[in-house]
């Protein structure tokens, strides 16, 4: 029984720990780069909630003004509303000065695996409008190379959805994926539920399984691949698009661009 009290308290510290990261990199990225009278994306995830969090707060305090914020889900607009921070569209504001969000995993030339809390069409189509597009992550994200670490999410439309996840299986620059429909809770890619995962604009999810060593080698090609086939909405590859990675592990923050 203490031992697995022990474990119990080590996996709490392990998580306060992580999150301590997550506030860090958070709250340097509106430091260093949201100034007044700006136009910002706001990121998805839990991650990207602690860069609101640091908005609202700064906001409150007379620190920032005259912001204006595009979310990029639903649990984002909630969160930025309870904040108080004034909010706004792609539709009206699709110029922005930033964007800041999370990323499930980087690799060395900065591109980058999104879409674990489901929101991957809202955020890409919104950070591809920022001017400057800051990730924040933390240790734990960086890798070698995508795939392996953590299953490339596709949004796709619901209708003949399994005849579109065998056509991605086909795709040349995937090969050796595994097409695992998301089932439950959209913003968790562990199955949690027997129905399929239903994003904010309808649509379900496909993760992208790889086994160890199965790296994707052009991540461009995939994803131009994943783009030109028919059903698929938008995919969690973010290639070519981070203008700087922040990133906090146990000797500090430190910054990749």
């Amino acid at each position: 029984l203490r031992r697995g009290a022990r474990a119990a308290r080590c996996g709490v510290a392990l998580r306060a720990s992580q999150d301590e990261l997550k506030k860090q990199v958070g709250y340097k990225a509106v430091d260093d780069y949201v100034k007044s009278g700006t136009v910002i994306g706001l990121g998805t995830g839990s991650t990207a909630a602690f860069a609101v969090d640091r908005v609202g707060e700064k906001l409150k305090s007379g620190e920032l003004k005259d912001i204006i914020a595009i979310p990029t889900s639903i649990r984002t607009k909630e969160q930025a509303e309870a904040l108080g921070i004034p909010l706004a569209t792609l539709d009206t504001h699709s110029d922005l000065d930033v964007a800041i969000d999370g990323a499930d995993e980087v690799d060395p030339k900065l591109n980058l695996v999104k879409g674990g809390g489901g929101a991957l069409f809202r955020e890409k189509i919104v950070e591809m409008c920022a001017k400057k597009f800051i990730v924040i992550v933390d240790e734990s994200k960086i890798c070698d190379g995508l795939g392996p670490g953590f299953p490339v999410p596709v949004e796709i439309v619901p209708f003949c959805y399994e005849h579109t996840m065998r056509e991605i299986a086909k795709l040349p620059a995937l090969a050796g994926c595994k097409p695992v429909l998301r089932l439950g809770d959209v913003a968790n890619n562990t199955p949690d539920g027997d129905k399929p995962a239903v994003t904010d604009n309808g649509n379900y999810i496909v993760d992208l399984q790889f086994e160890a060593g199965n790296v994707i080698k052009d991540p461009v090609a995939a994803g131009e691949q994943l783009k030109n086939t028919v059903g698929v909405v938008d995919h969690g590859l973010f290639t070519g698009m981070t203008t700087a990675c922040i990133v906090a592990g146990s000797d500090g923050i430190k910054v990749m661009d």
